[in-house]
This record gives structure tokens, sequence and C-alpha cells, in this order.
């Protein structure tokens, strides 16, 4: 069989794969989570964001309406959005259908709303989902930036919203109430928030954190709203029951693809409209369902599957045979990845980098050495990954690499500028981070000034927001594999980058779990035990070495640190966990400057994320939740459980069985691993 011939057949067999699965996953739910705020980011804010004017991201807030300090607008009878500029399926199915099925939100904000005149306040602010991105014109005063007097109640809206009404029409309860509203701002259900000690627009700030939950199983919308004591401190729990609960149905009111976001309105009376963090989690559906797909596919795909598989096998042993028999054009292949970033010459890398002198060395691991260089004609800092692989199948782990990074877009990953190619030396360039790497700060010792408890929690914070957009928003799952401070970068603004994607893998999305035929790949004390018996990199192993990062920047210690006769970090804590001694993990160079509840959260949250049981752990959706203090932290027992393996047999009193391990706390501690493997990359086989 010729070699175009066997590569046609390939083509159409992965053609009908791939049509098979498009099917399978339009019938699942996707997830989307986005924890914003503060809004002081504005460039990156406005790139995700529809502000439309007189709406505005300043003063670390988005201005709904003009705040005081705006020069541009009135501040008098305006109406303003602020939107996310994507929009999401909410229901699936033929609208008519009672087996079409609805999407599921939660969404969590904090505002401020403070009145302009000291005896009046208007007109009030609103969450929202709605059809398009546009400001509806005249839809100042009562009707809220939802509709004006001509559209106001008509179902062609296909909006809903959850107002905050501070000044009372004829048909509100009062001028302090929380109302859903459908297609208009008469509200179907309406509270007033007086009984419940809340007021809306005090004399003095305060700040309220709203929850607004939709159940799109029970088709139920709930709304929580609670004071927050200070306007950067720790969020309040939600409170167990909700001021406004109604049933509702999104797809008989709100189009398919709807956006989510905010609008608000002033009239004679004026008001400062501000949302200063805003928690979103959607589930939604994915694009389009094709149907049709499904009958051609149900009779084909197993004929086609029958007659290609031998092809197929063919195909793999012929490439092999020519990749072990010829040099691969790599060069071309790096040419025709989908979306290639820009190609960097040899010489302009090595003048940057003063001919990769040592003392512009950055660091250097398993997988190279990274230079800091700057391309003087662009008075551009970069820095620089020259791959030296020699004993890991070079080209391939290069190519895969930059397959994965070059498509990740997210402002908590190291940004890939470029690559280059040259005499079959393979370099990838970043973005360079000024602040380097995280562990340079938490264990420098003298040389930097220690990490404040704030900027700790917002690196905390931004990682997790990065390793759930791997596992969970990217169009392919994502296992990075070699999570640690290390490969945390940081910016000037000390925004946490997670970086090192040189063992990072992209996952079939019916795949858990990726096997590395060499061994476990990792660094010890991040690496989950039952990766030493599995060999397989998951999600929950990515997990385990985020809950070791975790207790890493609370205890300012390495995961492997000796202390109080405990052999790790992690069974320390654990310890002072069990004698409700928590506090005396954190590090001792914060004093008293940190947050206590915050502290005790992100230990809690470190030691269910280090359970030796890979299920567990908690999901990456729950920990973005669990750091921005919208769900509480799971029950972390008081005693480290035993790791047992195999995991899915059940553990008995017979201590004989060959085929199952139970390691204790007194004989594993997490990462273990002989003394003679404690370096600091190691494939352990």
């Amino acid at each position: 069989m010729g070699v175009l011939t066997v590569r046609r057949l390939f083509t159409i067999f992965i053609f009908f794969l791939c049509c098979l699965t498009a099917i399978v996953e339009a019938q699942k739910l996707k997830t989307f989570t986005q924890v914003s705020g503060p809004f002081n980011d504005t460039s990156y804010y406005y790139d995700i964001f529809e502000v439309e004017k007189p709406a505005t991201i300043s003063n670390d807030a988005l201005q709904v309406t003009p705040d005081s300090a705006s020069a541009d607008f009135n501040l008098t009878y305006n109406s303003g959005r602020v939107l996310l500029n994507r929009a999401f399926k909410l229901w699936n199915g033929d609208s008519a259908s009672n087996t079409s099925r609805v999407a599921s939100f939660n969404s969590s904000f904090l505002v401020n709303i403070y009145p302009l005149q000291k005896d009046t306040a208007g007109e009030g602010l609103a969450f929202l989902i709605a059809p398009d991105l546009d400001l509806p014109h005249n839809s100042y005063g009562e009707y809220l930036g939802l509709t004006n007097s001509t559209t106001d109640g008509n179902s062609s809206n296909r909006l809903v919203a959850v107002e905050l009404d501070t000044h009372k029409q004829d048909f509100d309860p009062d001028a302090n109430h929380v109302g859903l509203d459908i297609n208009g701002v008469r509200s179907v259900v309406a509270e007033s928030l007086t009984p419940y000690g809340i007021e809306l627009v005090p004399m003095d700030p305060r700040f309220y954190n709203v929850w607004v939950n939709y159940d799109g199983i029970k088709k139920v919308i709930e709304v929580y709203i609670a004071e927050q004591a200070e306007k950067w401190g720790p969020t309040p729990s939600m409170p167990s029951t909700p001021i406004l609960r109604s049933d509702l149905d999104l797809k008989d009111v709100v189009n398919q693809y709807s956006h989510f976001g905010f609008s608000a309105s002033t009239g004679n009376a004026t008001q400062l409209n501000c949302v200063l963090r805003w928690n979103l989690t959607v589930h939604y559906f994915p694009e389009k369902n094709h149907p049709w797909l499904k009958i051609v596919l149900g009779v084909g795909v197993p004929v086609v599957v029958l007659l290609l598989i031998g092809v197929v096998a063919l195909a793999y042993i012929h490439r092999r045979r020519r990749m072990r028999n010829s040099n691969p054009n790599i060069l071309g292949a790096l040419k025709s990845l989908p979306g290639m970033p820009r190609e960097f010459d040899f010489r302009d890398l090595k003048k940057a980098t003063n001919n990769f002198d040592d003392k512009n060395k950055l660091g250097q691991g398993g997988y190279g050495v990274v230079y800091k260089g700057l391309l003087a004609s662009e008075n551009l800092e970069i820095a620089v990954k020259w791959f030296s692989r020699e004993s890991i199948k070079g080209q391939d782990d290069f190519l895969a690499e930059l397959t994965i990074i070059n498509r990740l877009r997210h402002k908590h990953l190291v940004r890939l500028l470029g690559w280059c190619h040259k005499n079959n030396n393979l370099l990838l360039v970043y973005e360079y981070m000024p602040n380097c790497s995280l562990d340079k700060h938490l264990f420098a010792g003298a040389k930097t000034e220690s990490l404040s408890w704030k900027l700790r929690y917002k690196i905390i914070s931004g990682v997790a927001s990065a390793l759930q957009y791997l596992h969970n928003e990217f169009d392919q799952k994502v296992v990075h594999r070699d999570l640690k401070a290390s490969n945390i970068m940081l910016d000037s603004n000390f925004n946490a980058r997670l970086g090192d994607f040189g063992l990072a893998r992209a996952l079939d999305n019916e795949k858990t779990s990726y096997a590395e035929a060499e061994g476990v790949l990792g660094t010890i004390g991040y690496i989950a035990p039952e990766c030493f018996h599995t060999g397989k990199a998951t999600q929950q192993s990515d997990v385990y070495a985020f809950g070791a990062v975790l207790l890493e920047v609370v205890c300012g210690l390495r995961p492997g640190t000796k202390i109080e006769g405990f052999q790790f970090l992690v069974d320390w804590v654990w310890s002072l966990h069990r004698q409700d001694q928590l506090s005396d993990a954190v590090d001792v160079r914060l004093g008293d400057d940190y947050v206590v509840d915050e502290a005790e959260r992100i230990l809690l949250l470190g030691l269910a994320c280090s359970h030796p049981i890979a299920s567990e752990r908690p999901k990456t959706q729950a920990i973005v939740q669990i750091i921005s203090g919208t769900v509480p932290t799971p029950h972390v027992p008081p005693f480290k459980p035993a790791f047992v393996w195999p995991a899915m047999l059940p553990v008995d009193g017979d201590t004989t069985t060959a085929n199952t391990t139970s390691i204790t706390t007194s004989q594993y501690s997490s990462g273990w691993s002989p003394q003679s493997l404690l370096s600091d990359q190691y494939p352990l086989v």
C-alpha cells in the first residue's frame, strides 16, 4: 500500500473520529470560571469586557455609571453597561421541548453603592443576562440601563436581571430592595432589604457581597446578600437563607447565546455604582450540535474502524521507521503548526543574551537552561529557554511543549513570544518576568524582602485560576506535571504566571491521565503518591502539587523541610491541625501581619489537596471558589489518612493481601522517595 494511500485513509479515519468526538462533547456541559477584581489591570479587563460608555474601569472597580472623579460625563440621567464580551450557550435543544437542558451559574460580586447627594440616591444597579452587548438608548432613570420607555416589558428583550434598586417607583415596595426583572423593570418578585438590616445607600460607605445562584436542573434562582466589613477584607460567608428565591426557566426568557454583566443608571438623583470584585462560574453548553451526524456515524464509524484499524497500524509503523531512519524536518513541522508565533533569528537571540553568557542565566532544569535577554532594537526584555533534551526524545518533546503553549491564553500563564530552530538548537522565547520565580522570594533569606500576606494570597489565587484554565477551560485538558514554586513566575506587579511546560501534556477529552514510558517525571515533594505506582500524571496529581505549593507559601518552608521530628512539611502542618494550632504554621517572617481566617483557609485547603487518596482531593473549580471565599473549605480529618494501593480495592483486616499496600503516616509522607532519588528533578522508574 502506497504512502499517499495510507495517509489519505488515515486522514479519513481521523475525520470520522473527530466528528464522533464532537457529537459526544456537544452533549456535555463545560465550565467557565472568571475571578476578577480588584480591577487594576485595566488593559486586560478592557479586553475581556464590553464597556458601554459612560461606564468605565477605573479606581480598581467597574464604574457602571460615571464615578465622581470623572470629568468626561455628567453624573445625572446616565446609564451604562459592563458585560463579558463572550457569549455562553445557556440552553440546549428546542426551546419548545420539555427535553431541553438548561445551564447553571453562580455569580458573586462585591458592590459599593454610594449616594452623591445627602438626602437621596438613584437609581440602581443590576446583575444582567443580556442577548447582546448594546446599551439601549434613553435607559437612564427608572430603567436601570436595561430597557427604555418604548421597549420595557417586551418579550423580545430576552433579558433577566437582579436589580439592587435605590429609588422608589410606583410599582416598587420601597427605595431599598432587590428584585427579579424579566424583560422589564417591573420586578416579578421583589423583597425589601430593610428587614434584613441592609441599607444599599447609607451615608457612610458600606460594601455588600451579593450571590446570585441559578440551578438549571431545578430551574430556581436565589439571591443572597451580606455586608463585608472592609473594602478589600475577607469575603464573608454566604448566608444560609436567600433573601429572594424564585422559579425561573432561562430557556423561556433569554437567548440561547447570552452575555453576563452589569447595568446601572442615575436620574435626577445620583449615586456611584461600583463593582469591586466579581467571581463568575458558568456551566454552559459547547457550540453547535449536529444531530444528523449521529445517524451517519452510528452506521459508518464501526465499519470504517474495522477497515482502517490495520491501515492505522501500518501508518504508525511506517511513521516510526521513517523517524528512526531519517532526520525529521523539524523546521517544516514548526512552520506548519497552526497559529505559530514569531520565529526569532538565532543571531538576534545570541546577541540579546550576550552570547548566552552565564551571567544572564536565570535558571537551569532537566529540560534546558533559561537566559535573560534584551532585544535592543525593540527595547524588549525576554527569557530564552535553550533545550537540552538528549536523553528524552529531544525534538518530539520540544514540539509537544510548543504545540501546547502556543495555544494557551490566560493572564496567569507565562506568554510565549516565539521560537527558534538553528543547527539543531531548539529555543523558546518567553516574556521576561522581572520578579523572577516564587521560590526566590520565599527562600532567598535576607537577599529579598519577605512577601507580604496580601501578595501571597494574590499569588495563590492566580495559580489556582491558571490551573482551573488548564484543567477545565482550555479546549483540551492539560496536566502541567511539574507545578512547584520555582515554576511560578512573578511579573512586575507580583501577579503569578505559571510557566515551564516542559513536562505538560494535553489529554484527549475522554482521557484522565498521561503515562510516560520512561517513568514518573517531576520534582520530589510535589509528586502525588499514586504516581509512583501508576507512572501516570492526572489532574489530581496536579492538585497534589498545588497543595504542596499552598503549604509552602503560607509556611515559608519547602515541602521536604524536616521540622519538629517530621520528615516533611505536610506532616507537621497536619499535626498542628490535629492540635487546633494551625496558626503556628504561618511563616514567622509575617509576624502578625496576616489575615488569620485566610491563612487557616489556605492551610486547610493545602492539606485537602495533599490527601493521599487522589479521589478525595478537591477539584480545581472548587479550589478557586474556596480561595475566593465563596464556598467553605472541605473537611480535613485530624489524622492524615493512610495511603492505600490499589485505591479501588477495599482494605480489610487481612494485612497479608499480596496486591494491596497500606502505608501509614509514620512510614509514608507526601513525595516519599529513597534518599538516593532526592534530586531536584529525576525520572522515577
